[in-house]
């Protein structure tokens, strides 16, 4: 039987520097969260920060920046949900994180997230006014440089009731209202 417990930040990050795959563990973060077994070990954590895309710092919106796990079964699952539980408990209207385009998502799904965005690889995150070192002092690279997958947990039954816009302005939706009472235009 697994269980949720609170962990800190800090121990959530050797955590991850110890069992994650492809990933270094992120400076810092909001708040965090870890799955224990049986025992009371540490199975799974997740962390959960600000946007890393600053384009996306817009107050409302958090992203889990690392989940790992040791492989227990549903470990993801539980700590996606717990982390959307957390963020909404704190007044957050939308939750994103990323996958690698290689990665199928599953456990993204089975806790109600939607897939929100194709993100094209980079070769680099570095410009001219924020420079960035993808490799390590070993020339090892630091993240993984293929395509990524954008996944949102929104807060509310609409994109316009979280509070959320598309760039135009645009609301919407086919769940959202198209007039003052609420009634919805039939398709045709």
């Amino acid at each position: 039987m697994t269980r949720l417990m609170p962990i800190t930040i800090g121990d959530a990050r050797i955590f991850v520097g110890r069992h994650h795959r492809h990933n270094r563990a992120p400076l810092g973060g909001l708040f965090a969260v870890s799955v224990q077994d049986d025992e009371g070990s540490t199975v799974g954590v997740a962390i959960v920060g600000r946007p890393v895309a600053r384009g996306l710092c817009d107050g409302v919106t958090c992203e889990v920046t690392r989940v790992c796990t040791d492989g227990m079964a549903n470990a993801c699952s539980i700590l996606y949900g717990a982390a959307a539980r957390a963020a909404r408990a704190l007044g957050y209207r939308r939750l994103i994180t990323y996958t690698l385009a290689t990665e199928p998502g599953t456990s993204l799904r089975a806790s109600g997230w939607t897939k929100d965005a194709d993100v094209p690889a980079r070769p680099t995150w570095s410009c001219p006014s924020r420079p960035c070192f993808q490799v390590d002092m070993f020339g090892n690279q630091t993240r993984p440089p293929g395509a990524k997958m954008r996944w949102v947990k929104v807060f509310g039954s609409t994109p316009s009731q979280a509070g959320i816009t598309a760039p135009d302005g645009a609301t919407g939706g086919p769940n959202a209202p198209a007039d003052a009472t609420g009634a919805q235009e039939a398709e045709t």
